[in-house]
């Protein structure tokens, strides 16, 4: 099994000046630890408006810094936000190739959809149509990243003509896919569209045998590729403290992670809020000893890590990501819980990984050629199908001459 670490960047209220950039430059050298340290995968979200809970806005510039001071952890932007009204296809395009060129080919495109009423109605995306956008889009940024030229689309949610989408990603024939999935319906539709499950849910290990059986057996059977390759892989969230007195890191731990539930919960299920007003942290303190015990998920000791994280691998999750900056949790108690991890527990889980992979992708292999035979792939054009358009410049200089009014024609 592998392992990330997970970023929204929290910042409980009270703000003071700097904090923010205290936050970032925290968290730059924690993903600079990880990747020394062994860890996979370092991922962050994309989110707008919901504070406190995420100041993640711009993903790939965090990601773009993390490239240059790492070497080889996977950075996965998890997720892009991809009805138009967020990103244009083409702009998705561009920004996942460009962060794959200059960390080396290390980037795993991560897709979703967004489901709070912050984003969505801030960006003037309905609800009714996000999941349609959602699959228009990332079908066709995929095209984007391996056509020359990509031919155009006219869809029900975007269209553009026939363009070289530039530059091209280093990793072929596009970095590795992923959807976020909330719920045990979205694992299905991950497995249709050939896409590895970026699981949200908080799902103990028995839940998540259910989640990956629902996944494999939806790949086996109905997978027909979103993507040019597909990505069988599932990865999982949990919790994430690391100490050798069990109380001790419940108490670095703990707090954190019940804020990053309870404030997702505000934004997207039971909150009301006011832009630039509401004390989220607040409301948390006063609702703190009314919430349930979950510090057996990722908080504890070595042992009781390493017991937690075999259950997960027993059942075949891929990955799992660990939600260490939550709430107001510390930098240097992250810094030696991720030192800790990596000298007792993660070896162990190593050992073994590539003969795992190795192994898996063997008995995937006839599965996933039949899933990518029943693929219809976007047409290219012939050469003389690529319809060509004058510069500006020359339209307005040949109106002039002719004495009419420019306009902007092709041919």
């Amino acid at each position: 099994m592998q392992f990330g670490i997970f970023y929204e960047h929290q910042l409980p209220r009270p703000w003071s000046d700097g904090d923010e950039q205290r936050l970032f430059q925290e968290a730059l050298d924690q993903v600079e630890l990880a990747d020394r340290l062994g860890i996979d995968f370092a991922w962050e979200v994309e989110h707008h408006f919901l504070e406190e809970y995420s100041h993640s806005s711009a993903p790939e510039v965090f990601l773009a810094a993390c490239s240059q001071r790492t070497k080889r952890i996977r950075l996965g932007h998890g997720i892009f936000l991809m009805p138009p009204g967020y990103n244009h296809p083409a702009k998705v395009a561009e920004k996942i190739a460009t962060l794959d060129l200059v960390s080396n080919g290390r980037v795993e495109f991560g897709t979703g959809e967004s489901a709070s009423r912050a984003e969505l109605e801030g960006f003037g995306v309905p609800y009714a149509d996000k999941r349609a956008m959602w699959l228009e889009a990332t079908e066709q940024v995929a095209n984007m990243m391996v056509m020359d030229p990509y031919p155009g689309f006219r869809g029900k949610h975007f269209s553009m003509p026939c363009r070289n989408v530039l530059p091209k990603p280093v990793q072929k024939p596009h970095p590795p896919m992923w959807v976020a999935c909330s719920n045990r319906e979205m694992i299905h539709t991950a497995a249709k569209h050939g896409l590895g499950a970026l699981t949200f849910a908080f799902v103990d290990p028995s839940e998540a045998k259910h989640w990956v059986d629902d996944y494999y057996r939806t790949l086996k059977s109905e997978c027909v590729p979103i993507g040019h390759a597909i990505n069988p892989n599932i990865a999982m969230v949990t919790g994430f403290s690391c100490h050798d007195d069990e109380q001790e890191a419940r108490r670095r731990g703990l707090d954190g992670f019940q804020f990053f539930g309870f404030a997702l919960g505000h934004h997207y299920i039971f909150g009301t809020h006011k832009p630039g007003r509401t004390n989220i942290w607040q409301m948390y303190e006063a609702a703190r000893g009314s919430m349930p015990d979950i510090a057996g998920r990722g908080i504890g000791t070595p042992d009781q890590l390493r017991e937690h994280l075999r259950a997960f691998s027993d059942v075949g999750v891929d990955q799992v990501v660990f939600i260490q900056q939550g709430g107001k949790n510390r930098h240097e108690h992250i810094c030696q819980s991720l030192e800790l991890f990596a000298a007792r527990v993660m070896p162990e889980f190593q050992e073994h990984e590539a003969a795992r992979q190795a192994k898996k992708m063997s008995e995937l292999a006839p599965v996933l050629e039949a899933a990518m035979k029943r693929k219809q792939w976007m047409k290219p054009l012939g050469d003389e199908e690529i319809e060509e358009f004058r510069a500006y410049g020359r339209n307005i200089s040949e109106a002039s001459r002719q004495g009419a009014v420019p306009i902007a024609t092709s041919g």
